[in-house]
């Protein structure tokens, strides 16, 4: 059995769908499970909707009709036939939607979110499945919401591997080709959780290991993995391999083209993971796999933009010892900040994280209480693995740096 992942980047539009129809002919397709994300900017289109559904409810039902828009001009370019099934299908998705919200009492965001968030991997599935069918190339739909299941924790759920691996093993049947949504799971309630954005690599990864996978493979819009994001740096280049450790290690570190909990359960098993081009499918683009090294061995520029970085100092010039460091740790694990970087000294400790909760102003009231507290919002997080001086002088070139760091193979720094 083959995973394939297609995301968001790929399905685009009516010529991205086309084009996956494509790179399946071209690449085979027997013994396949295609995992795929939502369509485009679907995710956050969504998130719009989401956020008029709490702060702008006049806006709620236009915002829902954009994102149906959207994809009834793909369907249309897809399909002659106006009166084909799949339009009255993706209507009904998009009927649930909006019944949600009109009979949601919960003020959770967190549960709103997860309960809505994922009608763009639905939508996205249900119409690559029927133009797939409508081509020739038969497939199963399944709805992944009844394999992977999950704790509760909404928004970044953690998957019953148990659970997970029993329902896979007795009920996934290893048709020719599957199609199922990425990024979706659900709780003991069957609530549906998504597992943190990006999530869709992570998916693949948890049907490879609960299937004895040949192997993953995750099509991107751009050659393989990269040194560096082409967006922010120049001269990016392609790496050709990479081990599992050192993948993790980039991707522990906020590198984008490979989810951070994508690579443990396939190293676990051994299972090779290619990143490929959907654009020039032949090309072999980055393999990573157990022992490969890196190659070429160059430097790796990463950027983590919109962090905040907090410096702490005891009001009273004592030592930040032990119980101090771990009254802080307890509370960023409260607000759910995901830590990057942490640096300490006698008197003071920096931390930088990522406030993807919302929760910094109740941080730092918990923190002020005890602490002196200088909190810099709208950071950037550089990180170099394998850095040499000439990489770390082009970075630091022009930029004000609040923190730096530096290991044996890694350096990190914060600026503005």
């Amino acid at each position: 059995m083959r995973i394939f992942k297609f995301g968001g980047a790929s399905v685009k539009d009516a010529e991205g769908v086309r084009n996956l129809l494509s790179v399946l002919n071209e690449t085979g397709h027997s013994k396949t499970l295609i995992v795929i994300s939502a369509m485009g900017k679907t995710t956050n289109a969504i998130e719009q909707v989401i956020d008029n559904y709490f702060n702008n409810k006049a806006a709620l039902r236009s915002s829902i009709q954009d994102v149906r828009k959207f994809h009834n001009a793909i369907l249309l370019d897809l399909f002659e036939n106006e009166n084909h099934n799949i339009f009255k299908a993706i209507s009904t998705l998009f009927d649930e939607l909006t019944a949600f919200f009109d009979r949601n009492k919960s003020p959770d965001y967190n549960y709103v979110y997860d309960q809505t968030i994922g009608f763009g991997e639905l939508v996205s599935t249900t119409i690559v499945s029927a133009y797939l069918n409508e081509m020739g190339l038969k497939n199963a739909w399944i709805d992944v919401r009844e394999f992977i299941k999950t704790d509760n924790y909404y928004r970044r759920a953690n998957v019953d591997w148990e659970k997970t691996q029993s329902l896979i093993s007795k009920n996934f049947k290893q048709n020719n080709l599957n199609i199922t949504q990425g990024f979706l799971g659900s709780d003991s309630n069957n609530f549906t959780t998504t597992l943190g954005r990006e999530g869709s690599d992570y998916t693949a990864a948890i049907f490879a290991y609960c299937l004895n996978a040949d192997s993953v493979t995750i099509w991107k819009d751009v050659p393989g993995v990269l040194n560096a994001d082409p967006r922010y740096f120049e001269n990016a280049q392609l790496l050709h391999k990479i081990s599992y450790r050192e993948a993790i290690e980039l991707a522990f570190y906020g590198a984008s083209v490979i989810h951070p909990k994508t690579l443990q359960p396939l190293q676990r098993k051994e299972i090779p993971l290619y990143v490929k081009s959907f654009l020039n499918p032949k090309n072999p683009g980055t393999a990573v796999a157990k022992g490969q090294g890196l190659e070429p061995e160059i430097p790796c520029f990463i950027l983590k933009k919109d962090q905040v970085l907090i410096s702490l100092s005891s009001l009273d010039f004592s030592y930040i010892v032990e119980e101090n460091i771990s009254e802080i740790f307890n509370l960023l694990h409260l607000y759910k900040m995901k830590v990057d970087v942490i640096q300490n000294s006698a008197i003071s400790f920096s931390v930088c994280f990522d406030n993807g909760y919302k929760n910094l102003e109740k941080l730092l009231q918990h923190l002020k209480a005890k602490f002196k507290v200088t909190c810099y919002e709208n950071v950037s997080l550089y990180t170099i693995r394998h850095y040499d001086n000439a990489a770390i002088d082009q970075l630091e070139k022009g930029k004000i740096v609040l923190l730096k760091q530096l290991t044996q193979e890694t350096m990190q720094m914060v600026t503005k």
